[in-house]
């Protein structure tokens, strides 16, 4: 990806070796997983032939979704060797409508990590990996993303390259607490999806953020859910400032279990900066939490592994600035055709 240049002198050289980023690769979720597929491979191939890119309008940047692509994405991957179980009671959801838009209460500060690595984590029920079936030649996952609260209730926040690159992704599904290809939420598909028009246009390395409204796909017996009745939610924080100590959490693409680091951020102009090695490709969009809360894991989103470098390389995460432009975008979303 050409970022767009403009001579800051804040951010780091120019590493010697190129940055490895983090963008989807197939690398065989049933080898991963020491399953059989050969079903799975097929339906995938068969599915692979359409196309998976819709132009929607970029110069709002947003997307309504097809009812019929989503309901053949999720139908594509639960084809595969996933299992669904019976979603547990309700999550409780600590959170205040003013809460949709800043966070003023202190949870305990987490400590470093040691080494300062990512390293396998407890499953969070909001958070979970983005596939796309049949687009990448297989179901493996390529993204992470969050559900967050809003008053709709069915928001989630990923990066932008996750989902918009050269059109909106038409087969994504996202499924909440994934683990070891076991779906304990059910599969959820976009109804809507909002980037900014900058990153659209010129994918604005400062605007590297997408919402997605999603739903249950037809015929799992679960229309009307909302996706944090059952989930619950992490809160959302904007304008954040660096230094806050900080737990990044992301889904690599080679792993079926997330993994995650704890460190204080930084401010760049436009970005915010995670220093920690072991966040590879299919953690874009992982979210970056403060004031987890220890005894439901929950936590505050400041940011989410994206912007420079589409999230940077494997020693430093960044994302977009969560400032008043993503603000906006917070509540353009949550309106956007409801």
């Amino acid at each position: 990806m050409s970022t767009t240049e403009r001579g800051l002198a804040a951010r780091p050289p120019a590493p010697a070796e190129p940055r490895t980023r983090r963008r989807a690769t197939a690398l065989g979720l049933c080898a991963a997983l020491g399953l059989t597929c050969a079903g799975t491979v097929l339906a995938v191939r068969a599915f692979a032939h359409g196309g998976y890119l819709a132009s929607g309008d970029p110069g709002t940047g947003s997307y309504a979704g097809e009812a019929a692509d989503g309901d053949a994405a999720a139908d594509a991957l639960l084809s595969g060797p996933y299992t669904e179980r019976p979603a547990p009671p309700p999550a409780t959801v600590r959170t205040t409508a003013r809460q949709d838009t800043a966070v003023r209460d202190k949870a305990a500060e987490p400590p470093v990590s040691q080494p300062l690595r990512a390293g396998p984590a407890a499953v969070s029920a909001p958070v979970g990996p983005l596939f796309s079936p049949g687009g990448d030649g297989d179901a493996d996952h390529h993204c992470t993303a969050s559900v967050v609260h809003s008053a709709t209730r069915d928001l989630v926040v990923t990066a932008a390259h996750c989902v918009y690159d050269g059109g909106f992704r038409t087969n994504l599904v996202f499924a909440p607490g994934y683990h070891d290809g076991v779906v304990p939420y059910g599969v959820w598909v976009p109804s809507r999806i909002v980037v900014d028009p900058r990153w659209a246009d010129g994918r604005d390395e400062d605007h590297d953020v997408a919402f997605l409204r999603v739903r249950r796909s037809r015929g799992t017996g679960a229309d009307g859910q909302r996706v944090e009745d059952l989930t619950g939610a992490e809160r959302i924080r904007f304008s954040p400032p660096g230094g806050l100590p900080t737990r990044t959490v992301g889904y690599p693409d080679d792993r079926e279990s997330p993994v995650d680091c704890r460190n204080t951020t930084s401010a760049l102009p436009g970005q915010l900066r995670f220093d920690c090695a072991g966040f590879p490709n299919g953690t874009s969009g992982g979210p970056m939490l403060t004031a987890v809360d220890p005894d439901t894991g929950l936590g505050t989103v400041t940011g989410v592994i994206g912007g420079l470098d589409e999230g940077g390389d494997d020693e430093t995460s960044y994302s977009s600035w969560f400032g008043p432009d993503i603000a906006a975008l917070y509540r353009r979303a949550t309106t956007d055709g409801a």
